[in-house]
């Protein structure tokens, strides 16, 4: 089933053309996790989840091929089918899938994985994404129906996505008291052991029910697969060269360019290597809390944004690797553009007593120093929309509000490596007379405070779709914003930017979907709850040439999941 297009791959096709069947089997493969973990349960709201667990250890109804924009074949489900009216959906489920413990997978465990994922023991975005279904019923054990409240572009789509696992789980628990028992579901890998905060290796299973499907053949191939642990940037990276794991996806352009090189890169033990993708960017930035009175004016964060001298880092820290992102959909067609179209101001129009009237003209571009533009010629208009807004520089040289309050706020992150984007905004910052101070703490607080809204800034990564959906209710929905957990770092409470996330979810076409996610994007982005960052186009990898991967490349992937699925290790490479 495909959203929008006829599906690339026919009846019985054998397998993805992005994998190889005859990828060997059996193996080793070590990873990196980083900071620590507590738990096996993916997902609840309090803790840290093992590495892998969801990646490894859970099926689902089906599996989206990586070489189109949205596509779903049969998994767990060997037949679906979508009622005409759009209000319902209906899968099938294979008989010969198996639960780890051996049990049939059935449609009352579907039934009980949605359940106890809507419910509120579960994190709070289940509730969130599969919001429209006003019920499930099983009118036999292998037949599972979903129904919708409205209709909803793509929920029956990612309802392929649903997590199944076994209604014995946790032997009756309560769902949020299921934390360190090993999860019973029907995925390839079981847990072999778990080091506490420090490892965890994974076991392919022997009698894995999916082997032969055309959604699983020349997948996950290693025999073992093991997580080790790392507290810092640092001691990860030299982790990697000392051999301690086998793989590694690099964030950071000063490692990438600097740090991944040495006697073993020469000699090809590590190859470096750069993958194209097609992914659409989303966004990345500075997510400033408008739950906190300093961010609730518009033009406060606009002034902010005006600090962040991108091209100037680009040159001095970043080595040139990036580009910066103007749109919550950068590198799509659903990114924003020049003034609003016909399309879009059909959905835009109805909205504009709630809108600035900015919003019909050209969309909005980061500020940026590119000449005959300046660093200084941005602080000035940045001092002045404070001004505009209240705030003046004192006679200490502070930035301060009408009741001598100073303008200072703290930037929350887990990792040492933000220090290269905040403290150059920081020291922009403070030439117009605003505090800003970088807050590093572990991981586990980190994701705590996140989940509490209990920051002033931190920051937040968007990855985009290429068919947008449901995801955008749990990022800039007004009813996300006070959810705690939800993915609304910004706490946008819009009425328009709730209708047009309502137009994108009941849009019938491609053409009405990208009408939709533009508009959104528009309003979005005058609302500038976030100085947005940078993106790359390329996953950088660097790898033992011990492992292998297929010649044919998906299209829209990321890149842990695509190791896990279709790499391989060389057989006598020495951890068979």
């Amino acid at each position: 089933m495909a959203w929008g297009a006829t599906p690339k791959y026919p009846p019985g096709f054998t397998h993805f053309d992005y994998v190889d069947p005859k990828a060997p089997r059996g193996g080793a493969l070590t990873l990196d996790g980083f900071g620590s973990f507590d738990k096996l349960n993916p997902f609840t709201l309090k803790g840290v989840t093992a590495a892998g667990v969801y990646a490894l250890m859970f099926d689902t109804l089906t599996e989206q091929a990586d070489d189109e924009p949205f596509s779903v074949y049969g998994l767990l489900a060997e037949s679906m089918s979508f009622a005409p009216d759009g209000l319902s959906i209906t899968f099938r489920l294979n008989p010969k899938a198996r639960f780890s413990n051996g049990d049939p997978v059935l449609a009352a465990d579907v039934k009980h994985s949605f359940d106890t994922l809507t419910g509120k023991l579960a994190h709070p975005r289940f509730k969130s994404v599969y919001g429209d279904v006003r019920g499930v019923t099983t009118p036999d054990e292998r037949t599972v129906r979903f129904e919708f409240k409205q209709r909803n572009h793509e929920l029956h789509m990612i309802l392929g996505g649903l997590p199944v696992f076994s209604r014995k789980w946790g032997g009756g628990k309560p769902f949020d008291q299921i934390v360190q028992e090993p999860p019973i579901a029907s995925g390839p890998y079981l847990v072999e052991r778990a080091d506490w905060g420090r490892s965890i290796v994974y076991k392919r299973r022997a009698d894995y029910w999916a082997e032969t499907l055309p959604t699983r053949r020349g997948m996950f191939n290693f025999g073992q697969v093991t997580y080790k642990y790392f507290k810092d940037e640092v001691a990860r990276l030299e982790g990697f060269k000392a051999g301690q794991f086998d793989w590694i996806n690099e964030n950071s352009a000063k490692n990438w360019a600097r740090g991944h090189g040495g006697p073993k890169y020469r000699s090809g033990e590590i190859v470096k290597k750069e993958f194209v993708h097609a992914n659409g960017a989303g966004i990345q930035g500075f997510a400033m809390n408008t739950r906190r009175p300093l961010f609730a004016d518009r033009r406060v964060r606009l002034a902010l944004a005006q600090a962040f001298d991108f091209e100037w880092m680009n040159r001095q820290v970043f080595y040139g690797q990036y580009i910066r992102s103007p749109s919550y959909f950068t590198n799509s067609e659903m990114q924003a553009k020049g003034p609003p179209g016909p399309d879009e101001l059909a959905l835009l129009e109805p909205l504009r007593a709630q809108l600035d009237p900015a919003v019909f003209g050209d969309a909005p571009l980061p500020p940026d120093t590119e000449p005959p533009a300046t660093l200084r010629d941005n602080l000035r208009t940045a001092l002045g929309l404070l001004r505009e807004a209240g705030w003046t520089v004192a006679d200490d040289g502070m930035l301060r509000n009408a009741k001598g309050e100073a303008f200072q706020f703290e930037v929350l992150s887990y990792s040492k490596a933000l220090e290269r984007i905040a403290v150059p905004w920081a020291r922009n910052l403070e030439k117009i007379g605003i505090r800003a101070n970088l807050r590093v703490t572990d991981p586990v607080l980190f994701q705590k405070r996140l989940d509490e809204f209990d920051y002033d800034v931190t920051v937040v990564s968007y990855p985009a779709s290429q068919t947008p959906g449901n995801e955008l209710t749990e990022r800039f929905s007004s009813g996300a914003a006070d959810e705690k957990g939800s993915d609304n770092a910004m706490g946008v409470r819009d009425p328009a930017v709730d209708a047009l996330v309502r137009a994108l979810l009941t849009s019938d076409s491609r053409a009405e979907l990208v009408a939709a996610a533009r508009a959104l994007d528009r309003v979005l982005r005058h609302g500038w709850y976030l100085v947005p960052h940078f993106y790359s186009a390329t996953h950088r990898i660097a790898y033992r040439d011990t492992l292998a991967h297929p010649q044919t490349m998906p299209k829209f992937y990321a890149a842990s999941p695509w190791l896990l699925k279709t790499w391989w290790r060389k057989p006598g490479s020495g951890s068979d």
